[in-house]
């Protein structure tokens, strides 16, 4: 394939940075607090040529809506990168669903590398179910929300902040849990 060191054969972004509502109303590309997300898969489109890109990205909303899918095309085609190397996967809802639709379009094979795109909260679960899909992923985490463990006992300067990391906190782990419950991963808290 004639890539540089390392370069994996399928990037793999899932949604979840483009707010499709607010795009399509807007008739803009409007990002969201994981807009990281996109600035990778403008990034490693570029930095690996060679490599095939699916971004995985239906309606993140369970009673329907938008899929970012058109917008992400969009946003790829400004930047000047088309063709057929990027796929498009637009039905999926959930991260379960990210995975098994994305396995279903690409029937990976055995030795094929992927490189997982999400954000590093999300990336625990999201590497679980894509290895009880099939795919044998590496992880690429991003939107970063902390600086560490430095900033487990620092002090939030607003209330606000400390709800929202709050907010994502409980939304993960609810997901996880709900995912191992489920049988959705074959462990609680998958590492990379």
């Amino acid at each position: 394939m004639g890539c540089r060191p390392r370069c994996p054969l399928w990037d793999h972004l899932l949604g979840g940075a483009i707010d499709p509502d607010v795009s399509a109303a807007r008739n803009a590309i409007e990002l969201d607090s994981s807009a990281e997300r996109a600035l990778a898969l403008l990034t490693l489109a570029r930095r690996f040529p060679d490599a095939r890109v699916v971004f995985s990205g239906g309606s993140g909303s369970l009673a329907g809506g938008l899929p970012e899918t058109p917008f992400a095309e969009k946003l790829l085609a400004e930047f000047g990168l088309t063709g057929d190397r990027f796929i498009f996967e637009a039905a999926s809802r959930t991260t379960l669903e990210n995975a098994t639709e994305s396995f279903r379009l690409l029937a990976p094979k055995p030795g094929q590398r992927f490189l997982l795109v999400t954000s590093s909260f999300h990336m625990p679960r999201s590497m679980g179910v894509f290895r009880k899909a099939g795919f044998e992923v590496e992880a690429y985490p991003v939107d970063w929300r902390t600086r560490g463990m430095a900033d487990a006992l620092q002090p939030f300067h607003r209330l606000s902040a400390g709800l929202a990391r709050a907010d994502v906190a409980i939304h993960e782990w609810t997901g996880l849990i709900a995912y191992r419950l489920a049988g959705r991963t074959t462990s609680l808290y998958p590492g990379p």
